[in-house]
């Protein structure tokens, strides 16, 4: 199951579930974000050729994040970007968030393990706005 929330036409996260897949390669995040998160999807026996991504310039605004649960489980609370509450989801082990825009906050339900994954580099905690 995948989840997109949103507000005010506005996208702010999609959650994967850990029980998704997809039958064929599928990108959850349209190709002008600065993070293309997707489903790659390859039948036995085909193949990835080898490859490396060329040094392009980009100019990225703002910061997109995506958190895997890695064990545990959680609350998620999604906010637009007027810092309204657009959602509260629960998460647990395997579970992925894909945060967009607006912003967010956690509760952590069990002993609590994220993957985070986002743009760097990373200019410390000037870059957060707590609310």
């Amino acid at each position: 199951m995948i989840e997109t929330i949103a507000h005010g036409g506005r996208e702010l996260a999609h959650i994967i579930r850990a029980t998704a897949r997809p039958p064929e390669t599928r990108y959850l995040t349209p190709p002008e974000l600065n993070l293309q998160v997707g489903f790659v999807v390859y039948g036995k026996g085909q193949e990835i050729l080898r490859h490396m991504h060329l040094p392009i310039e980009r100019h990225i605004v703002g910061t997109m994040e995506v958190l895997v649960v890695r064990q545990g489980r959680c609350e998620v609370d999604i906010y637009a970007d007027g810092r309204e509450l657009a959602a509260t989801r629960e998460l647990a082990a395997g579970d992925i968030l894909i945060a967009v825009a607006g912003g967010h906050g956690f509760r952590a339900l069990e002993d609590l393990v994220l993957l985070e994954v986002k743009q760097g580099p990373y200019p410390g905690v000037d870059e957060k706005e707590r609310f």
